[in-house]
Formats: structure tokens, C-alpha cells, sequence
């Protein structure tokens, strides 16, 4: 949950039963324009000046209002069901302000290097987390405020749709070379038409292995043998995956 909220994955933030001046009751929401998180583990978002969520918190009357917001990660490559995962975090939203806000836009900018910066046009938000909902390709469970806030977000995270899109469109035969290294049961289910890299962390590397006509896709995780620390470390592990598929 920590490395889609640091990520680029299209974001929503939700806030239920939001009542604007201008809007009357309803369901505000709006997606952020950028977004970090702090060492205490409040995620910092950044929203237009005159947003849904903007306004809806400068009217909070108790000073903090209820909040939801809600993360999608979809593949960077073509692929069929490209959603790869789900997050949900659920908190309480309060503007940023005094001397808060340079801090804030000192966490964004190092995030965000190419902007946008706070200024006119946006407002800077604080999350504070009260509770994570995460559902991926790799199962599914919650998150408490402690574990996202000791979290860090995986290594591989900033680079991996370059990476992964490299592989689709440069090294088909190499990503093919991988059916090799599939159980009989994965060998059995085939031929496979298309074989795509689906995800790729400091764990190992994720593949879908589609097959010809019928619709029918396999998913097999390719571990490296210890965790990456680097993008050295990183090729490395790649390299040796694909050098243990060609020796079949």
C-alpha cells in the first residue's frame, strides 16, 4: 500500500456526504494532483484550489473531516484484465497551513520534481491515516496506521513501468524463453500466444502467459533468489532469470 500511494497509479479522493455552498449534500470527490507521505505517515495531497476536497475542508467545521481515498493499478502494458490492484484508505482530512505548507511542498517537490508546486492554484492536503484496505495479485488484508507508517515503498516501484515495457516491446523472445521454466501443469495449458511481464518488485518478476483463441491466462511469479536492493541488483536478478530459462 505504501509504494501505490508514492507511485503514479491514478488516485480518487472520496469524501462522503460532503456539502458545498455551491454543490448541496452529496458524494465530493476529485482525484489529487500529487501526493507524498511524511515521516509520521500522513499522506500529503495536492488538490486544485477549487476542488471538491479544497473547499469541502476549509468548511469543515470541527476541523478535520472524514476521507477516503481510493488507488488503482492498472498494468503498464497491454494486457487483458489489467487492474492489478486495489487500495482503500480511509482518514481525516485538514489543510495544510503556516509553516506546515514549506515542509509540505519540500516532500512533493522531492517527489514530484517537475511539479506542481503549491501555490494559487492548488492547496495542500493532510491524510491522516486511520485504517488500509489493500487487494492485489498477491492476495488481500488490511493495513493499520503503524505498519504504513514504518513501511518504505519498494526500490523497483519508480522505474518499473520503463522496465516493464522495455521487456514487452524489446525482448519477446526472451519473456517467451520463460515458458520454459513453467511446472507441467503451466506447460500443459498452453500453447501461449502472448507471454507479457505484468509486475516486477524487488521480489521477483510477474508474467501473464496468454494462450491462443480461447481467452485462458496463467499468471506465474518468477522469484529471484533474495530481495533487490538496486537497479544493479535488479539486472542482475534479470539476467540471471533469463539465462536459467534458455538453459530450459
Amino acid at each position: 500500500m505504501r509504494t501505490l500511494v508514492e507511485s503514479n497509479a491514478s488516485a480518487v479522493l472520496v469524501i462522503p456526504g460532503a456539502e458545498l455552498p455551491d454543490c448541496g449534500p452529496g458524494l465530493g470527490q476529485g482525484a489529487p494532483e500529487a501526493r507524498a507521505v511524511t515521516p509520521d505517515g500522513d499522506v500529503l495531497l495536492l488538490v486544485p484550489a477549487d476542488s471538491p476536497a479544497a473547499r469541502a475542508t476549509a468548511h469543515a467545521r470541527d476541523g478535520d473531516l472524514a476521507a477516503v481515498m481510493e488507488i488503482t493499478d492498472v498494468a503498464p502494458v497491454a494486457v487483458p484484465h489489467r487492474i492489478r490492484g486495489r487500495a482503500r484508505i480511509a482518514g481525516w482530512l485538514t489543510p495544510v497551513t503556516g509553516t506546515e505548507r514549506v515542509r509540505c511542498a519540500g516532500l512533493l517537490a522531492e517527489r514530484h520534481p517537475a511539479g506542481p508546486f503549491p501555490g494559487t492554484a492548488w492547496t495542500p492536503l493532510r491524510l491522516e491515516v486511520g485504517e488500509g484496505r489493500l487487494d492485489d495479485l498477491w492476495g488481500g488484508g488490511h493495513v493499520e496506521p503503524e505498519e504504513f507508517a514504518a513501511a518504505v515503498p519498494d526500490p523497483v516501484a519508480t522505474r518499473e513501468t520503463e522496465l516493464l515495457q522495455h521487456l514487452a516491446a524489446a525482448h519477446d523472445d526472451r519473456m517467451r524463453s520463460l515458458c520454459a521454466l513453467l511446472d507441467g501443469r503451466g506447460r500443459a495449458r498452453g500453447p501461449w500466444e502472448r507471454v507479457v511481464p505484468l509486475a516486477l518488485d524487488r521480489f521477483g518478476l510477474r508474467v501473464r502467459f496468454c494462450a491462443a483463441g480461447n481467452g485462458k491466462v496463467l499468471d506465474a511469479r518468477f522469484d529471484f533468489p533474495r530481495p533487490v536492493r538496486d537497479m544493479a541488483g535488479l539486472r542482475r536478478a534479470v539476467h540471471a532469470l533469463f539465462d536459467a530459462a534458455a538453459a530450459g
